[in-house]
């Protein structure tokens, strides 16, 4: 072959070549353009700054929300979580929220935390997610057969039921090239975190790697997120494990509201993570008890302060960043707890109400309702409508409230809905709003579903065009510059 043919063949593969780079970025930025196109929206600053037209990929996730107080009684082990978590309608992202996991004496408040209910807590919400062979807490037989939980440790457990390590989920990883060249308003997850910037020696039970132990992690449905406990009130929140690798700028932040004002009997947790593009902040409250006059200003003071004094750390070192460190910064924010808001009626005109079910009347009565609208308190928070019964004080194991039971007025209390969800931001649509029927405790347990818009970074290429017969993948093509 002489060296004139041999050039013009070398010529025409190569443009050949060119020609198919070319083409597949065009295909590359119709298909961009087509998705961003469905999605274009006002992308509201987590700042709560001006909003700015941007062209966003949005994406709704099933959240489920639940409260409860515990009255001061560890779980057992034949508790079944299946209903409690409605398992057979399932969330993504379960945002789970107790009080009063441990008595709220003065040992656990002054002295050492009883973690140990929390980790049973923990192994239950586990079996009925992800419906494991083995419990990953360990149970001795009695001499009489019986079972019963081997003394669990909060930190072991949490191990176990993590796929991905917690220092990885707080880390940042946001670059302040992309934020400068996309010009946003929050952080973007492109590359692997820088870890050492960051020093998480605060969290009580932080580990760096998995549990070794843990080796049935792709057979988990659920990963568990976070925990964090603060005397009685205890978090946890799981989501699938393919969601999981989105998630960053893991934070939490614990405020004292008890006695005194400062010890942990009543107060809140605090989680505050970016999921793809959207920062997102749950708290899980226990507010000041009692059902005399004024006694919901106190209440009503609780929210304020944990408003004004949760800070969480700034874990960002990007100065383009917009990651929030108040609770109100947050683009989707969700409270949730043992609110403890009565309502201002006395105990015989409320049981009237009560065996009418005339929950509108009863409803009108609420102090949460009465000092919203009076915007002493929550202010701009939406709550779906109440259509179930007051969820507090019920006998235990029954399904009569405790003033129908005993009759001592000094341990009557006028059923009330202490129980409560709200939430705070756009892209938030509740699907549903009730209550639970377990007679574990003397409250009943709040329920609720949401759709919550997430921004994410777009679409995957590679895998909508994982079904097609290209030979060569666009990522391929663009690799080659």
């Amino acid at each position: 072959m002489s060296l004139g043919n041999k050039d013009r063949k070398k010529k025409t593969f190569i443009q050949r070549l060119f020609s198919r780079e070319r083409d597949g970025r065009k295909m590359m930025k119709r298909m961009s353009d087509s998705v961003e196109l469905e999605s274009e929206s006002l992308c509201p600053s987590s700042t709560g700054g001006a909003s700015m037209l941007s062209r966003q990929h949005v994406q709704s996730y099933r959240v489920f929300v639940a409260t409860w107080n515990a009255g001061g009684i560890p779980p057992h082990n034949g508790l079944n979580l299946d209903d409690f978590l409605q398992v057979d309608n399932p969330s993504d992202i379960y945002i789970l929220g107790f009080q009063e996991i441990v008595p709220l004496n003065a040992g656990n408040v002054l002295v050492i935390e009883d973690n140990e209910p929390a980790a049973k807590w923990l192994s239950l919400v586990n079996q009925s997610l992800n419906k494991p062979s083995n419990i990953a807490i360990r149970r001795t037989t009695t001499g009489s057969g019986s079972l019963f939980f081997a003394k669990p440790s909060l930190r072991k457990i949490s191990k176990n039921f993590r796929t991905e390590s917690k220092r990885k989920l707080k880390s940042c990883n946001c670059t302040a090239e992309s934020e400068r060249k996309h010009n946003m308003d929050f952080c973007c997850p492109l590359q692997q975190p820088n870890l050492s910037e960051v020093d998480f020696s605060s969290e009580e039970d932080d580990e760096d790697t998995l549990s070794s132990s843990f080796t049935n992690q792709n057979h988990m449905k659920y990963g568990l997120v976070a925990s964090k406990q603060m005397v009685g009130i205890f978090v946890t929140i799981w989501m699938r494990t393919e969601l999981i690798q989105y998630v960053s700028h893991l934070r939490i932040c614990c405020i004292s509201r008890g006695i005194m004002g400062c010890l942990g009997n009543k107060g809140c947790i605090s989680v505050s993570f970016q999921f793809h593009r959207t920062n997102f902040c749950f708290v899980c409250s226990h507010l000041a008890s009692g059902e005399k006059e004024g006694d919901e200003l106190r209440r009503n003071l609780d929210v304020i302060e944990i408003l004004k004094n949760t800070q969480f750390p700034k874990i960002c070192r990007s100065p383009y960043s917009r990651i929030p460190e108040k609770i109100l910064d947050h683009d989707r924010i969700i409270w949730l707890g043992d609110l403890n808001y009565r309502i201002s009626l006395g105990y015989s005109d409320t049981q009237k109400l009560l065996e009418a079910k005339n929950w509108d009347a009863l409803f009108n009565n609420d102090q949460l309702k009465i000092e919203r609208e009076a915007g002493r308190v929550f202010e701009g928070w939406k709550e779906g409508k109440i259509y179930f019964a007051p969820t507090y004080k019920y006998s235990y194991n029954s399904d009569s409230y405790a003033g129908e039971v005993n009759k001592s007025k000094s341990k009557r209390r006028t059923p009330a809905w202490c129980d409560r969800i709200l939430w705070h931001g756009h892209g938030i649509q509740q699907l549903f709003y009730q209550r639970g029927e377990s007679r574990f405790s003397d409250h009943r347990p709040v329920l609720a579903a949401f759709l919550v818009d997430v921004v994410t970074n777009g679409i995957n290429f590679k895998r909508v065009l994982s079904g097609s017969n290209m030979k060569i993948e666009i990522e391929e093509l663009l690799s080659t510059k």
